[in-house]
């Protein structure tokens, strides 16, 4: 993944330790601005958004040239990103995307905020969550999917999720919040152990971890958020020097490649408690990961249906072989690839419609062969960066490849669809009574993305109903 554009400032980083603060300050100047209430968690949603509105109004709100890039899977504060929903909207305008949609971790809570910021802004929005689901009793049960941390788990999406359910998805994902809770607890405590023995303070859930979080605000809590707190100490004990990276070797047995030593003894750079976090995530996570039962991961169709009930789309999220990770924070290993014929083959059995994958993380003749997979068995192609920290940018250029250009109308197809799907519930894309849906996928999706790009972002409400174009009627 490319650095954060040089051109656009830096966000606050969440938390921010005492050398981190110094570093953003000198760079960015005072940190009491509309960007930083824009930007701070600890605000409620109302008043960060009443911070867009008078940034939005100020004179200083600058377009970034638009190219036709688009992101559709942003995480936010809601699971772990440097970025509120409001910022996320922010950044991705100022970067000129076309459009963008936030996706978090187990938890829906950064949908409304990004909707509302999308309209103060003016820019295309599309809302809707992350989790995991279990493929226990299918062929799949024994196989490394696209979790890397376990077998017979996969990762998945519910897309364009409309606004009238968003309170449905939330009780949903409650209570599979609240056991992977429990769970995060026991990996922070298994971390406590082994900080304790090599003389560092013991990292507590509730003290370190849960203030990172939005859980009392239906967010979700990741193993990114524990690795955070776990990296919070390491930084406050021995500061961004040398020492940090003798520690990490000697006592904590993590190899430090050269890049991340360099990134870890500059005191002034920003990014440096994500980049930690990220070399833990490579590391330190295989120490002390606990399996997530069953109550936290449920059978896959239960979870598809239910995505189908709320008028969203069931994604299923590419990851294939990994050799060198974009984003460092994944080990060259082995997913889907070598079974990914009979894998989709067994998608739409499983009540997925459609696809999700990330072009910057994979290879061209990977995703070649997904899209052919996803034509073969007539599976959406929807794409989307998982933004998670303050190095990432929010451009996707390879979105404007020949080979992705599809990707784009997917997108406008995506957003017509949510809003649609809000305005009758039969307009959802998938419904088996839209009034498009004995036409081809691509038919339909060409029609749902003019809808879609016909839309005055700023109100969505007034979107066109999708038509099919003359030459296919």
């Amino acid at each position: 993944m490319r650095s954060n554009d040089a051109e656009l400032p830096l966000p606050p980083l969440f938390p921010l330790c005492d050398l981190c603060v110094s570093a953003v300050s000198n760079k960015r100047g005072c940190m009491n601005t509309l960007r930083d209430q824009i930007n701070n968690p600890a605000l409620p949603k109302a008043e960060r958004l009443a911070a867009l509105r008078a940034f939005a109004g100020s004179g200083e709100l600058k377009r970034g040239e638009t190219k036709g890039e688009v992101n559709n899977h942003v995480h936010t504060i809601y699971s772990f990103s440097p970025y509120t929903p409001a910022m996320a909207a922010l950044r991705a305008y100022e970067s000129g995307l076309d459009a963008v949609g936030s996706v978090d971790h187990d938890s829906i809570g950064a949908a409304r905020e990004t909707l509302e910021a999308g309209m103060i802004l003016g820019i295309a929005t599309t809302v809707g969550f992350e989790l995991r689901v279990s493929l226990k009793g299918t062929v799949f049960e024994t196989k490394k999917i696209n979790y890397p941390d376990c077998l017979g788990r996969a990762y998945i999406v519910a897309h364009g999720v409309p606004v009238n359910k968003i309170d449905e998805a939330e009780a949903f994902l409650r209570p599979l919040r609240e056991v992977r809770v429990q769970r995060t607890r026991k990996m922070a405590q298994a971390i406590g152990k082994i900080f304790a023995s090599v003389g560092l303070p013991a990292l507590d859930f509730d003290k370190h971890v849960a203030p990172l979080t939005k859980l009392k605000e239906n967010g979700g809590v990741t193993e990114r958020h524990l690795l955070a707190g776990a990296a919070q100490i390491l930084i406050d004990e021995k500061g961004l020097t040398p020492a940090l990276v003798e520690f990490l070797g000697s006592k904590l047995k993590v190899t430090v490649p050269a890049k991340v030593a360099a990134q870890l003894t500059d005191a002034s750079n920003p990014h440096a408690y994500y980049d930690l976090i990220g070399l833990l995530k490579t590391t330190l996570i295989d120490q002390v990961f606990v399996d997530p039962s069953d109550d936290e991961c449920l059978p896959v169709q239960e979870v598809t249906a239910f995505i189908r009930s709320l008028g969203a789309i069931p994604a299923y999220a590419y990851l294939g072989d990994v050799g060198e990770s974009p984003t460092g924070d994944k080990k060259a290993e082995h997913f889907e690839d070598a079974y990914l014929d009979d894998l989709f083959a067994a998608l739409a059995g499983f009540g997925f419609q459609a696809v999700t994958y990330m072009p910057p993380r994979n290879t061209l003749e990977q995703l070649v062969r997904v899209q052919k997979l996803c034509a073969k068995h007539g599976l959406l192609e929807i794409s989307g960066v998982d933004i998670n920290s303050s190095r990432q940018s929010f451009h996707c250029p390879e979105i404007l490849q020949p080979e992705f250009a599809h990707l784009n109308t997917s997108t406008w197809a995506l957003i017509a669809h949510e809003k649609l799907a809000a305005i009758q519930y039969e307009l959802a894309f998938f419904h088996p009574e839209n009034l498009l849906a004995a036409a081809s996928l691509a038919d339909r999706t060409a029609a749902y993305a003019r809808a879609g790009s016909n839309m005055d972002p700023k109100r969505p409400s007034t979107i066109p109903c999708p038509r099919l174009s003359k030459e296919t009627k």
